[in-house]
């Protein structure tokens, strides 16, 4: 049997569950592990004998991770071919028209078309990306109920919290600490709107990268010996609308866009 060309040929050979029971935190990081030989095809325990005994074996070429990324953006981008968009549109609080699904994306425009193809008016990057065509492909189009929730209390989310807070909270709050009021301009520039009275704090909005996956960010100001602390919130049908991989993604590339902005222009801003 030839071997796998790719991750996403063993990718395919997965239930896609994310039992996390091989180790890894998601079948498409099994994948990458088995296919760059850091793991083997055998740890995963929902596959057989007889499927593990004709694609086991070493593994010719690493792939890195932007890499297994495209490959799954080829894979969501072809299943969109099979997608009814007028039913999508219903599901995800969308609009179709001239053979496009269209989206607000953080209060900008974002469409994708039958064939797979997107279209938008801002940069598009595997952060965004790969958490809307997921969004397109498989929300259940549940309403947002209005009941805030840390990522660790999202399905899956306790034993990722730690690196979530590593790569998406600890990074945004370091942007707010250092450019406080380029920050709280930030969050209103991408259609923020006002918390609720209780979740108040020095600086708190609500974004919509998603119309039903709205995150929620709140920022307090150090006072009276105490450090300053920022916390970032979603709806609790976020892991059903998104899936909790997906809003992973979806925080952490938020945090690097704000990181990059600030760089870009905190800096101007001193001259």
């Amino acid at each position: 049997m030839p071997q796998p060309k790719n991750a996403m040929e063993i990718f395919q050979l997965l239930d896609r569950s994310n039992c996390r029971e091989c180790g890894q935190k998601t079948c498409l990081a099994f994948a990458g592990a088995v296919f760059r030989g850091q793991s083997k095809l055998e740890e995963c325990p929902k596959l057989d004998r007889e499927t593990i005994e004709q694609f086991s074996g070493e593994r010719k070429k690493e792939h890195t991770v932007e890499e297994i990324q495209e490959e799954y953006m080829k894979k969501m981008k072809a299943e969109i071919s099979d997608l009814d968009l007028d039913e999508a549109a219903q599901r995800t609080g969308g609009r179709v028209s001239n053979n496009k699904l269209t989206l607000k994306v953080l209060g900008k425009d974002f469409s994708v078309d039958s064939k797979g193809h997107l279209y938008t008016d801002i940069h598009i990057n595997m952060w965004v990306a790969i958490p809307f065509l997921t969004y397109v492909l498989y929300s259940k189009g549940i309403p947002v109920s209005g009941n805030w929730a840390s990522f660790r209390e999202l399905k899956d989310g306790k034993e990722e919290y730690p690196l979530f807070q590593k790569r998406c909270e600890e990074p945004m709050k370091r942007v707010a600490d250092t450019y406080t009021d380029l920050f709280d301009d930030m969050v209103h520039i991408f259609s923020g709107k006002q918390v609720e009275k209780q979740f108040e704090s020095d600086i708190s909005v609500v974004l919509h990268p998603l119309p039903k996956v709205p995150i929620m960010v709140c920022y307090w100001l150090p006072e009276d010996g105490l450090e300053s602390s920022l916390h970032v919130f979603f709806d609790k049908t976020a892991d059903e609308n998104l899936g909790t991989s997906a809003v992973f993604t979806l925080g952490v590339g938020l945090s690097q866009m704000f990181a990059k902005l600030s760089l870009r222009h905190g800096v101007s801003e001193t001259y």
